[in-house]
């Protein structure tokens, strides 16, 4: 199939991930092409740079020059007037999982980190210590590793790591995408109920890891979370090594001598003392993982540490953007209960005796609607204050299904957390300034843009500083 084509037209280009497969086919001597209805830097520069033509919006125009295959983005759906032509014309397609596993992946060294949480930071520190230790991986990663400036990149290394999500392929392929990404080894940092849209329940995600963890082949390794309650049901085979990770006396590899420090955290192995420039619990785990993935592959602990200590962390995950009027402004991708949890948990370490504010937009399919009541409220309720922004595309819910923000406010209050919730970002702005006081920290959770709150924020208080 690979040698009758020539040339390759994506559907969605803008998407990081796809943008980079974009110009790395073209690397290999592929005539590329691409649409999307809008591709914004840091992406379209990156297109740009490398002259692959962009067609705004989505047309059947677009497939005039009859590309031998067209690669449709995992956002596109039926009704899309090139996937329609795709589907009419009976053109050759695929997704980009498919794209990835067929002239990227195979024959690599796959090594697959995937869970619930932590997904982007594992993956990131991972790459990282084998980049920084010389063996160039080829990556792709859900962020921007501050270390390599950059969420994807494709090279001759033996190596592949890549952050594997559980979230469905395309509108074709329906299983995850995971499932396409040929693990040697498979690191899983946890499991739990999340894309609502698309699972009904724990039960259906189990399954998706059920098949993943299939997939390892007996030369392989599995790397769990033995603290895990929802992955224990899937850890009992025996067609590949499987091995335990964790704080629990029951896993093979632990990690103990836990030290969390405002700017650093540190934990030992095996007698060995891991220190990394990450806060908190949940990074501990992240860090263990990846030391044990590291070893299995070769390296030495003092090459783990050497990476560890230069490691400059993830864009929105715990993120500083700045601190003004004596308010510090936080970013954080968390939008899911148990990772805003970890991360004001975190918070709490790097600023001790600071007041903090949550400041939450229920913007994931998950969050909007009201499977995760309760745990927003024991998730929030660790903040010192709490807004709530007005829950977006609330209108595309049926009313039975959607999160209630009455009684998340009525709840947290209960709980006697001062809380509001809020149309837009103006009013949560005016709301935090009228109580706000020098040495606050603002953390901000959304896996959106939120109408770039952190900036406006900081420009606030740059105005008008907080009182003391």
């Amino acid at each position: 199939m690979q040698s009758s084509i020539r040339s390759v037209h994506f559907v969605g280009i803008g998407g990081t991930a796809m943008a980079s497969a974009a110009v790395a086919m073209q690397e290999r001597g592929f005539s590329v092409t691409g649409s999307d209805l809008n591709v914004y830097p840091p992406m379209s520069d990156f297109l740009a740079e490398r002259k692959i033509p962009v067609m705004q919006g989505y047309a059947e125009a677009n497939l005039s020059h009859k590309p031998d295959l067209v690669v449709i983005g995992n956002a596109i759906s039926r009704g899309n007037p090139e996937a329609e032509a795709v589907l009419d014309r009976k053109l050759r397609y695929c997704a980009l999982p498919e794209l990835l596993k067929e002239y990227f992946i195979r024959g690599k060294r796959s090594l697959v980190v995937t869970g619930t949480h932590g997904k982007t930071t594992t993956t990131s520190l991972l790459a990282w210590v084998f980049e920084h230790n010389g063996l160039k991986p080829s990556f792709l990663i859900g962020g921007i590793p501050r270390n390599l400036e950059q969420g994807a990149r494709f090279t001759d290394s033996e190596w592949f790591i890549i952050e594997g999500d559980e979230y469905d392929t395309a509108f074709f392929d329906k299983r995850s995408k995971f499932v396409h990404y040929l693990p040697e080894v498979a690191i899983i940092n946890n499991l739990e109920f999340d894309h609502a849209d698309i699972f009904p329940a724990l039960a259906d995600i189990q399954l998706a890891f059920r098949r993943f963890i299939n997939l390892i082949p007996r030369s392989g390794l599995l790397l769990a979370n033995g603290d895990e309650g929802n992955l224990a049901p899937l850890l009992n085979v025996t067609h590949c090594p499987v091995k335990r990770f964790g704080l629990g006396d029951s896993n093979e590899i632990r990690a103990a001598g836990l030290a969390l420090h405002p700017e650093h955290s540190e934990f030992l192995l095996d007698d060995v003392r891991f220190k990394i420039p990450l806060v908190g619990e949940l990074n501990v785990r992240n860090a263990l993982a990846v030391a044990a993935c590291a070893r299995h592959c070769g390296l030495t602990d003092a090459q783990i540490q050497s990476a560890f200590t230069s490691f400059r962390g993830v864009a929105r995950r715990m993120d500083v953007r700045g601190e003004a009027g004596g308010i510090t402004v936080v970013d954080d991708f968390g939008h899911h209960p148990t990772a805003i949890r970890e991360t004001l948990r975190a918070l709490r370490v790097r600023f001790p005796e600071r007041r903090i504010w949550a400041v939450f937009e229920p913007r994931s399919n998950t969050t909007r609607r009201n499977v995760f009541q309760t745990e927003l409220v024991e998730a929030l309720e660790r903040a010192d204050r709490v807004v709530v922004s007005e829950v977006a595309r609330i209108e595309q819910l049926k009313p039975e299904e959607r999160l209630n923000p009455g009684r998340l406010m009525q709840d947290l209050r209960l709980a006697g957390k001062p809380s509001a919730y809020l149309p837009n970002v103006d009013s949560i702005i005016e709301h935090i300034a009228q109580d706000a006081r020098k040495g606050d920290v603002v953390c901000v959770f959304s896996n959106g843009g939120f109408e770039g709150i952190h900036g406006k924020l900081l420009r606030r208080f740059t105005d008008h500083p907080a009182s003391a």
